[in-house]
């Protein structure tokens, strides 16, 4: 069925689910690595009255209060621990004498402990996972936790500015679901994530490597798109190019890494491939992390993309998953260290999400953070003026070992 079209024939109406609170703002702003960000990112979507339905439009965005994680939720998959310690609020001040130090849960260095880390951690793992839900209970097409998206958090330690694993948690939830079919019959769901930060998803793709034995498919693909380098963060054996002729190579833990200048053009050229995976693998879910410290502009200053420059800029990705891939999908933020331009990214996004892109060209409206947008006061982040140094025989190697994945992907799936 078109999934445009209802079954009477008539255009359908899209619902768009859109994770926000006061308390959900002001509790992720006091993350130490994003101070503010969720303020700007919410702000900015309010200023451009992406909250309220255009008039004709098939598009509905439906605002949704995290309901916060419980201990049993964040235990699906964080150690008691860890959890007992990072949900005590006095260790965010000072561990009380006798129990476990602060560098035995990774709450140092990236991950200082903070005021407010309690909630922190209940409030973004129940945004992710409302979100998750919102898409399981089959009125919602499309989900959005900007909040969320941490993919760096481990199973009993925190990492890399992570402190909760809301990923997983959301696939985890979203693996539990059903998928009927036409007989009146159910199947599990198939579950792809998609990772397009600039760091790779250690933590993620860590969690789910072991999933599958040597010939069963697997309910859960992750595809990583990355940069890595000797000493970037994460260093992790999983971040090379994925090689099907490895020993230890799985086809549903997928990771391509993009060398430094990474531009539009290099993600164009790479991004049928990254489709044929997802066609090949045919996802019910798709979980995108939105990352964009990948962005020109950004502190990283290691890639240089841009938002909304047509094909295969973060926008145009964005677009080509929520209007084409005739999947449920999931937008979770992460890594975006230019915070102004992080709320330009997102806001961005969430119009595509509904279906009508604002203009990259528009200014940003008057409200309380205009001041944090100069000097160009307009929506857009243009790329820079930095060499991509993605080889033309790298991109084609990459293509070449995606399309054998791919076929490999398909011997698995007529296993079922």
């Amino acid at each position: 069925m078109d999934l445009d079209e209802s079954s009477e024939g008539s255009p359908r109406t899209k619902c768009v689910a859109y994770v926000v609170s006061n308390e959900l703002a002001k509790t992720s702003s006091l993350l130490p690595s994003n101070i503010n960000r969720s303020l700007l990112v919410h702000s900015l979507v309010k200023a451009f009255g992406l909250f309220s339905p255009k008039p004709g439009s098939r598009t509905q965005l439906r605002p949704l209060r995290p309901i916060p994680a419980t201990m049993s939720d964040l235990a699906v998959y964080h150690t008691r621990d860890y959890l007992d310690f990072v949900l005590d609020g006095k260790n965010a001040v000072k561990a009380a004498p006798g129990t476990p130090s602060r560098a035995e849960f990774g709450l140092e260095d990236d991950c200082p402990p903070f005021h407010g880390l309690p909630d922190y951690i209940r409030l973004v793992a129940g945004a992710s996972l409302t979100a998750a839900n919102a898409l399981k209970d089959g009125n919602t097409d499309i989900a959005i936790c900007w909040d969320g998206g941490r993919h760096h958090a481990q199973k009993s330690h925190a990492s890399g500015f992570c402190y909760v694993a809301d990923c997983v948690l959301s696939i985890m939830s979203l693996r539990r679901s059903r998928v009927s079919l036409p007989d009146g019959t159910f199947r599990k769901p198939r579950i792809l994530y998609l990772d397009l930060d600039l760091h790779f998803s250690d933590a993620v793709s860590q969690s789910f490597v072991s999933s599958t034995n040597a010939s069963a498919p697997s309910q859960i693909l992750t595809l990583s798109i990355h940069h890595t380098a000797p000493g970037f963060f994460p260093t992790s054996p999983l971040a090379a190019l994925s090689d099907p002729d490895d020993p230890s190579f799985d086809p549903f833990t997928l990771s391509l890494p993009l060398a430094r200048g990474t531009s539009s053009a290099s993600f164009a050229k790479i991004w049928a491939s990254v489709e044929l995976i997802k066609n090949t693998f045919k996802p019910d879910f798709t979980v995108v992390q939105c990352g964009v410290d990948g962005l020109a502009g950004d502190p990283y200053a290691t890639w240089n993309l841009s938002l909304a420059d047509g094909e295969g800029s973060l926008g145009w990705c964005i677009d080509r998953i929520c209007s084409e891939w005739a999947c449920k999908v999931l937008l979770l933020g992460g890594g975006g260290y230019n915070s102004p331009n992080a709320a330009r990214a997102w806001t961005y996004m969430t119009s595509v999400a509904l279906g009508c892109p604002l203009s990259p060209e528009t200014d940003i409206p008057d409200h309380a953070a205009f001041p944090f947008y100069a000097p160009s006061f307009t929506l857009d982040v243009p790329a820079g003026n930095v060499q991509d140094q993605n080889t033309q025989n790298y991109l084609d190697e990459v293509q070449a070992r995606l399309a054998r994945i791919a076929c490999i992907i398909a011997e698995r799936m007529e296993s079922i």
